[in-house]
This record gives structure tokens, sequence and C-alpha cells, in this order.
């Protein structure tokens, strides 16, 4: 069998550019892999891949060989029972008498799968592939585009207010090196003529007279040459160049109450470190408000978001609040594209939760693009969710789904992040 190998366009790293060119070619069956193994997967680990399995039927490609037409004559080592016409019993069992795949079987030829493993950064890649933040304004992006004042260089006018002192006369100096330089020589050998003359000839011959004159005419060129003229003048450029300025902010809300065992904190945890890695990889420019609340809620940082350890009651309403007053306070001056998601158990409060839902559909809804709630409990709806299933009817961009055990994490997650067909 001949295989001809491409290897023209191929880099000196051809293990990462191969891996690349497989990627490429199975791409599909990747991405079906992938989807299967996040129904199973569970999210304790970001930093691990994913090991992918492909059916050897999907890697056939096509091959050059001779066909089995005209005539062949053959001479098999080891003959000593056959001569030529005779036909040979096809052996028992079906699959010659050879070793290797489909040995001691009775289901027929088979090929094992090929096995690979995906890295960290490629499962990501594929994970994050067919997601998006839903009802992006398009027409006013997600970042708004201004402009700083930066040094750039130097140029030969502007204002005196720019100009730069060293840079002009380290331009004089050396304008005056360059011109005089020649005249500057010629003065150095005319000085030496002279001093000859003179221990020759004495002070009054004629050449010594001769070689003062053309001294004195050498120095006085050179002392016309001016110190600094109107050209040697270099003026600080200053330039404006443009600076992404951010214009999408991700309100993370999460319940830290006693309600919230260790067991769902961590599902929490897990759900919206999901979330700040998918913003952080696929929007540059975006900002993110971490909020933790129990009966009183606190913004704060990210790494107190994820690792405090404060607790309390649960009173849902103060972190709805504290967004409420951010967003009034940082983002509505309608160039933002505000989203939300919050992280319970659901279980508040009962004078709490009618709060919450008029704050969330009167106060904050109409503010977003998009607000997705996620309760994490294993039995029956909590009173938040029912509070919240009657926003969820007049509120196109409010979602809500639930999670029982970190397996659910993945799946929720891209149910809630899916890329719209507009």
């Amino acid at each position: 069998m001949v295989r001809i190998i491409d290897r023209r366009f191929d880099s000196k790293n051809k293990s990462a550019v191969n891996r690349q060119r497989f990627m490429r070619r199975f791409k599909q069956q990747i991405r079906k892999a992938v989807s299967e193994a996040i129904q199973g997967r569970s999210i304790r680990d970001l930093d691990n891949g994913e090991q992918v399995s492909i059916p050897a039927r999907d890697l056939s490609e096509p091959s050059l060989h001779h066909g089995r037409g005209g005539i062949w004559e053959q001479v098999f080592p080891g003959n000593d029972q056959f001569n030529a016409g005779d036909r040979i019993n096809r052996p028992l069992g079906g699959q010659g008498g050879g070793a290797g795949k489909g040995k001691a079987s009775n289901e027929g030829e088979h090929e094992d799968d090929f096995v690979f493993q995906l890295s960290r950064e490629e499962f990501l890649d594929l994970f994050f592939e067919d997601l998006e933040l839903p009802r992006l304004i398009r027409t006013q992006l997600a970042k708004v585009t201004d402009y700083k004042t930066q040094r750039a260089g130097f140029k030969s006018d502007g204002t005196p207010a720019n100009i730069n002192i060293i840079r002009s006369m380290r331009g004089a100096l050396g304008r005056r090196l360059a011109l005089g330089s020649p005249s500057a020589a010629r003065i150095r050998e005319l000085q030496q003529e002279l001093d000859e003359a003179l221990a020759r000839l004495g002070e009054d011959s004629d050449e010594v007279r001769a070689l003062r004159e053309e001294l004195a005419l050498l120095q006085a060129k050179i002392e016309r040459i001016p110190f600094i003229d109107s050209f040697d003048l270099r003026y600080n450029n200053r330039i404006k160049v443009p600076r992404p300025s951010t214009r999408a902010v991700m309100f993370c809300l999460m319940d830290v109450s006693g309600s919230m065992d260790e067991e769902r904190k961590s599902i929490a945890k897990r759900f919206f470190m999901l979330l700040y890695l998918f913003l952080t990889r696929t929007y540059e420019h975006i900002e993110v408000v971490f909020i933790r609340h129990h009966t009183v809620a606190k913004e704060v940082t990210e790494d107190e978001f994820f690792h405090s350890r404060e607790s309390g009651g649960t009173v849902v309403s103060s972190a709805l609040v504290m967004m409420r007053d951010i967003l009034r306070e940082r983002y509505t001056s309608g160039q933002w594209n505000i989203y939300g998601a919050q992280a319970s158990d659901g279980d508040n409060w009962d004078n709490d939760s009618p709060i919450c839902g008029r704050l969330l559909g009167n106060e904050i809804l109409p503010w977003c693009q998009y607000f997705a709630y996620v309760e994490i409990t294993a039995g029956d709806p909590q009173n938040l969710w029912r509070e919240y299933t009657k926003i969820a009817a007049g509120h196109d961009n409010f979602a809500m789904q639930r999670i029982e055990t970190p397996a659910d994490i993945y799946p929720v997650f891209r149910e809630l992040f899916k890329k719209t067909i507009a």
C-alpha cells in the first residue's frame, strides 16, 4: 500500500501541527464526545482535561492501492500440497487462520476505538465554543472605545509648551559638529603648518602671513554656524490611541447562609467558577461584581467570594438591594450590557420572598439583558423558586434552572448560556 503525506506546510513543531490538523478534521466527533462527557462530568477540578474516544470507523481514510483485476501469478512459501489451478477451501471460522483482531470472537470483525487526551485548554475551548451572553446588544457592542493621549516621539513643529530642550540641543550640537568637521580638520592642519613655518622662517615671512589669513577665514566660517537654529527645534509629539472601556458587567450573587450546607456552597462556588472562567476567556473586556449574602449582603473581591467562610441567616433581598444600588450608582448610563447570575438553595424567609420578586421584576430586570437564577436543592422547589416562577412568565430575559448534584453543573450552565439563533 502506498501512502502519500503532504508535509510542505508543516512547521518544525510537527507534533503540535499534526494534533491541530487532527482536531480540525475530526471536530464533529470530538465535539460529540465532549458533549457526551459533559453529561456525566463533575466539576471537581476545572484544571482537568477530558479523555475522548473516537470510533475507529470514523478514522478511516482513502488509500491508493492496486486493484484486483488482471492476471496474478504469486508464489507462496511453504506450499507442499497445491498446484496451479487448484481451488483453496475457505478456512473455518470465517476469519482466516491469522492472529489479531477478531480472533476468538463470534461477533464479527471490529477495531478498538482511538482514545486520546484533550488538554484543559482544548476542552474549555470546545466547551465554550457554542456559548454566549444572551441578548448582547450588537449595535452598541460589549465595549466602547475612548481615547487617551500618549507620547509618540518628536516632531519639528509645535507649540512652545511642547518643546523638548534636550532633544533640540542634541540636534543642534550634532549639526554644528557635522558642518564644522571639515573646517576643523583643516584648521588643525594649518595650525601644524604654521608652527613649522614659524620655526623655520620667522614671524615676518609671506608664508606665515598666508597661513594666518587662511586660518582666520576658517575660524570665522565655523563661528558663523548658528549655535541653534529654528530647524534644530524638536517638540514632543502626542497622539490619541484607542483605549477599550468596559461596557459589559456580570453580577454574581451567592447565598452563603446557614441553610446552604457545605455541599451546596461547594456546588454554588463551582458554578460561579465556571461562569467566571467563561466570562474571562470569552469576553476580553468585562467587569464582574461579586456579592455574597446571608442576612446582610456585601460586595467582595474575587478571592473573598470564593474562599470566605462567613455565614448567617437568610435574607435574599439584601443581595438584590445591593445589586440595585450598584446599578444605579455605576451602570445606568445606558451604555452597559448588564447581566446577573444568582445561586441559592431557595430557602428564604417567607416574608422576604415577595420583596425579592418585586425587586427583581420591577427594579433589576428592566435594566438587565439577562438574569439567570440557579436553585441548588435536591428536594421540592423552595419558596424563592415559586416566587421567581411568577416573574419568569412575564420576562423573557429571565431564566431558571435547578442543580441537584455536581454532575448537573455543566448541563445547567450550557442550558443557561447556549447561543440563540437570531
